[in-house]
């Protein structure tokens, strides 16, 4: 079939007891060694961190981002399989496909049993993302886990222990993986990528855009919001209750935030289901007219990741609520300019017209 390249971050799929509880040690080669590699595919492994996913940084994740587009850079690879810890998988997912322009498939994977558990689901999860990206074309990234294939946009983790950990709440599956190989249902629909973005390293006072994410709740007051801002956040993702909804000042509170260029996402703690402008008295009609961004099926863990990409495109606050808009598909592409690509069209030939 074709070329796999493995990239290890990581991850209970990589874990060995450490005398009081699991962490990841293994090196790559070592998970691959524990799976069935398809008829036809040759794989080759890049060990890049060994880490458990809660304790990932942006860093980390642009770290990841840089070397799947390192390994797509030769063209004898057909697809990437990333083993990665379960706790964070859909963030690292959804940063990766946001910037994904390739039709090679990049395939999360990794487990909910360690390494050497004897009923470990680590080498059939292995196995099945090999298939999968030496297989499928033009599907983004992917997530594969117990058999299913999962676009990653709105895939979330949805077990803690059990091994049908993930699944899209608000939508189906892509493919499934079975005897008879990878039979696709659907393809997904993605917005245009987003360019690699060019701050990938630590600024000067030695920090990615810091972005935070605030519950709403009963009792729920702006203190945690306004803190936030006060540290620094560059973008805000508030998970309110229902369809979106809060209370008239924590509305304040975004309006103020927006002001001073804070990006302020709204999505909600209800596991399926849209956001919506249903209710006023600090519902999503006061949030949205505060400057609150909808973020549709997203929830909090992807719609951070997608205040991040837009806080990385530029820093300028209007094309950053463009490019947020763009990630989640209310603004054309043709909108979205991000400080690399308004550098490139400003030394550009002049278009003449036919």
């Amino acid at each position: 079939m074709g070329q796999v390249v493995v990239i290890s971050t990581g991850g209970t799929i990589a874990s060995r007891w450490q005398g009081s509880g699991f962490a990841a040690e293994a090196r790559g080669g070592d998970v691959l060694a524990t799976a069935a590699v398809p008829e036809g595919v040759t794989v080759r492994v890049v060990d890049l961190m060994s880490v458990n996913s809660a304790r990932l940084t942006t860093a980390h994740q642009l770290t990841l981002l840089r070397t799947v587009r390192e390994v797509l850079a030769d063209p004898t690879v057909d697809g990437i399989v990333v083993t990665h810890g379960t706790d964070t998988l859909e963030e690292s997912a959804f940063l990766l496909d946001l910037h994904h322009d390739d039709p090679r498939p990049v395939v999360f994977t990794g487990a909910q049993r360690p390494l050497e558990a004897p009923d470990g689901d680590g080498p059939r999860n292995l196995h099945d993302a090999l298939l999968t990206a030496a297989t499928v074309r033009d599907m983004g990234v992917l997530v594969v886990f117990d058999g299913q294939v999962h676009a990653a946009r709105g895939t979330v983790k949805v077990q803690t222990l059990d091994a049908d950990a993930f699944a899209d709440p608000s939508g189906s599956r892509v493919a499934d993986v079975s005897a008879d190989g990878v039979v696709v249902h659907r393809r997904p629909e993605r917005p245009a990528a987003l360019p690699l973005p060019t701050a990938t390293e630590p600024t000067a006072t030695g920090k990615l855009p810091r972005i935070d994410a605030v519950m709403h709740h009963c009792d729920g007051d702006p203190l945690l919001l306004n803190a936030a801002v006060a540290a620094g956040a560059q973008g805000i993702v508030l998970v309110a209750t229902g369809a979106g909804n809060a209370t008239p000042e924590i509305c304040e509170a975004v309006e103020a935030a927006v002001a001073r260029g804070v990006l302020v996402a709204l999505t909600t703690r209800v596991p399926t289901g849209p956001v919506a402008e249903i209710y006023t008295h600090g519902g999503a009609v006061d949030l949205v007219a505060a400057g609150a961004v909808l973020t549709g099926t997203l929830r909090a863990g992807q719609a951070r990741i997608a205040v991040l990409s837009a806080a990385l495109s530029t820093t300028d606050p209007a094309g950053r609520d463009r490019a947020l808009r763009h990630v989640l598909g209310s603004a054309p592409a043709a909108t979205v300019t991000t400080e690399a690509t308004a550098a490139a069209e400003a030394t550009a030939a002049p278009r003449v017209a036919a």
